[in-house]
């Protein structure tokens, strides 16, 4: 049996055995059927049974709930969608504001199921601070995406800009030009939501079968190495793990993340750092950085990690010394005090990217395919708003949440957007990410030549804009 608690701090920190369901052992008719026990698959499952209990719905899962990203991620719980000023931002002004109102309440909405279900997952729901902090650059880039935010008819509450004394009042790091703050994020317990969520589908009469890994699918139809499930639908849910189930894998890119998690802090030092309602943190470089202080004083670090030839999964994430470093140099650049701090766990995981940097929402009713994903990292809130809206389009409800622009109601799959072949996607995603460390390297030192500094964001800034 595999040691899942090693999967990451999250999963380590689970007061339960985990011990899988039982495996898929037998040819079975559904109404759905879902692949992966992830956030994705889990939310599908919990709305449709909440607005059809008649419906039977069957989850297949590979190895356990919480295996993959929905056990593995950094906690941010936000009320966002990647991508979502393009998506939203075409539209005339009182659909612009529902979009943006049915993003923002995905915390609250999350909180409300938290709370009927019993589902305790360390949830806070405190906002979060996106610092503009290590050199100046970063307060003009801030100031200008601020700018942006309320060009789109976003006000004070949802985004305001906080001066280094205001944002000293919830953190306190090093350097710090200032930082945007938005109420619209919550920090959680990763590994104790996904659980949670499965016990309460199961509740809801979702049948769960782990260790069940899909080996062939297509429309009406789910194969396993022992078992079948026909359905009237198929809910393929696996996210950065597209590629292993074609052609799904030309439309979502596996891209991992990295993180590592300290020690438990003590008191004086928490005192000096702040972060004390559970908000969650960034520092604006381009490498993605993103932070929280758990519900046991440790402070989780994440930041951008990489892409594989071919959109190959990573599978071993024992985090080398370099990967673990490079992390421990960005926080310790925010919290000098922690430069020498213990890190007790590191680990990543694979998130699905979708061409154009854009996540997608899609009914195939002729084929009875119905899926959500290219989350881009930011799946934990977005997945909720996925599986709300995955209920909505197979029950061919006409909703709020099926009229936005990231879902196609009615589109076979072939319609997503796709990759380019190789190499050109692994020449591009790493000539991008290489110009997003120069700038970085660049910019952090304050004696590089302004024309330098000037030249290393034109190239970043150039290449960002490709990625689009």
């Amino acid at each position: 049996m595999s040691d899942w608690r090693t999967i990451s701090l999250w999963m380590d920190q689970l007061d339960e055995p985990l011990d899988p369901r039982p495996a898929l052992g037998a040819e079975l008719q559904a109404d759905v059927a879902i692949i992966g026990a992830g956030y994705t698959g889990l939310w599908t499952a919990y709305y449709l049974k909440r607005q059809a209990p008649q419906l039977r719905v069957v989850i297949l899962e590979a190895e356990i709930a919480g295996f993959g990203a929905s056990g593995r991620n950094g906690g941010w719980l936000m009320g966002n969608l990647l991508g979502e000023d393009r998506l939203l931002g075409g539209l005339p002004a009182e659909q612009r504001k529902a979009g943006f109102d049915l993003l923002h309440g995905i915390p609250d909405e999350v909180g409300a199921v938290l709370q009927r279900e019993g589902i305790d997952c360390d949830y806070r729901k405190a906002g979060v601070l996106y610092c503009a902090a290590r050199y100046p650059e970063q307060e003009v880039r801030q100031r200008e995406w601020l700018r942006e935010l309320h060009a789109e008819g976003l006000s004070e509450q949802d985004y305001r800009w906080l001066s280094p004394s205001e944002l000293a009042q919830q953190l306190r790091v090093a350097n710090a030009y200032g930082a945007i703050y938005t109420p619209h994020c919550a920090t959680i317990q990763p590994a104790k939501l996904v659980r949670g969520l499965a016990r309460a589908v199961e509740a809801l009469g979702v049948e769960i079968y782990e260790q069940s890994r899909v080996i062939d699918w297509q429309p009406g139809q789910v194969r396993t190495a022992h078992g079948s499930v026909r359905a009237d639908w198929v809910v393929p849910a696996v996210e950065g793990y597209a590629a292993s189930l074609p052609p799904l894998g030309r439309h979502q890119l596996p891209v991992q993340s990295l993180l590592v998690a300290t020690e438990p802090l003590p008191a004086d030092i928490w005192a000096q750092i702040g972060l004390d309602r559970g908000q969650a943190f960034s520092e604006s470089s381009r490498q993605v950085t993103y932070g929280q202080r758990t519900a046991d004083d440790r402070l989780v670090f994440g930041a951008r990690g990489g892409y594989r030839f071919g959109g190959q999964l990573r599978t071993d994430f024992n985090l080398t010394e370099g990967e673990q470093e490079l992390r421990r140099y960005l926080f310790g650049e925010l919290f000098p005090q922690l430069r020498k701090v213990r890190l007790t766990h590191s680990w990543g995981g694979n998130l699905g990217m979708g061409r154009r940097f854009q996540p997608h929402m899609l009914r195939d009713r002729k084929n009875g395919i119905a899926l959500s994903g290219g989350y881009g990292g930011e799946g934990v809130g977005a997945s909720n708003l996925g599986g709300r809206t995955l209920a909505d389009l197979i029950l061919g409800q006409d909703s709020l949440l099926t009229r936005q622009p990231w879902v196609m109601s009615d589109s076979p799959l072939g319609r997503l957007p796709t990759w380019e072949p190789e190499p050109c996607r692994w020449l591009g995603y790493n000539a991008i990410i290489r110009s997003f460390v120069h700038e970085d390297r660049v910019l952090a030192d304050p004696h590089s030549a302004p024309w330098r500094r000037r030249l290393a964001q034109s190239v970043a800034g150039f290449m960002e804009g490709f990625m689009h």
